[in-house]
């Protein structure tokens, strides 16, 4: 379940929040109450608290890419706005699982900018942001498929790709704790994520 979230603002919250970022941001508030009734049952505890850390990835994911999405380097400090709010939760026992999925998610996608700063796509980024269909975007995309496939591109990914499976593999096997399992699958599914999107680019080559 927790790889399974990490996938929900990829394929449901990008086209969202692209075309009605408010939708997207309301949406939050709804996340944010059915967690909360979830984990004040005894029987759905587990679902609440992991779709609490949820909540904090799909709000900060409405606020970049909603309106600050046309500056990379707004990305990780907007993604880490909710850094406060589980290190509240932490000194109150509050929500383990989800500020463990939350960091793992968060973990992921540092990982993913480290190689799009490594790599030198932010001049793509920028470009691509500026056109509202991705047909508009093929020429920044493709340049940015040109550095991915360089040496230094396919060294990085698979260094970084390793290091992530390497984080996520430890805590799987290392651990039995719910938590822990749940940075993992955010790790991990961050990984196939990434790898589907690499596959996928490379046959639109």
């Amino acid at each position: 379940m927790s790889a399974l979230l990490v996938s929900l603002p990829v394929f449901l919250q990008a086209p969202l929040v692209r075309y009605a970022p408010w939708v997207s941001l309301v949406l939050s508030l709804g996340w944010l109450a059915l967690s909360l009734h979830l984990y004040s049952q005894s029987r759905t505890r587990i679902w609440g608290d992991l779709l609490y850390g949820f909540t904090l990835t799909w709000l900060a994911g409405s606020l970049y890419w909603g309106w600050l999405r046309f500056e990379p380097l707004w990305h990780m400090p907007v993604e880490a706005l909710g850094i406060p709010i589980v290190g509240w939760g932490a000194r109150q026992r509050f929500a383990r699982i989800g500020t463990w999925f939350y960091l793992g998610s968060l973990w992921g996608t540092a990982i993913t900018d480290l190689y799009i700063h490594s790599v030198g796509l932010l001049p793509e980024w920028r470009q691509a942001m500026q056109f509202d269909r991705l047909d508009q975007a093929v020429i920044p995309f493709m340049a940015a498929l040109d550095k991915m496939a360089t040496p230094l591109g396919v060294t990085w990914g698979i260094g970084l790709g390793l290091l992530l499976l390497g984080v996520g593999l430890w805590m799987i096997q290392g651990s039995r704790r719910l938590h822990h399992w749940a940075f993992a699958g955010a790790v991990l599914n961050t990984l196939l994520v990434d790898g589907l999107f690499g596959w996928g680019a490379a046959l639109l080559r």
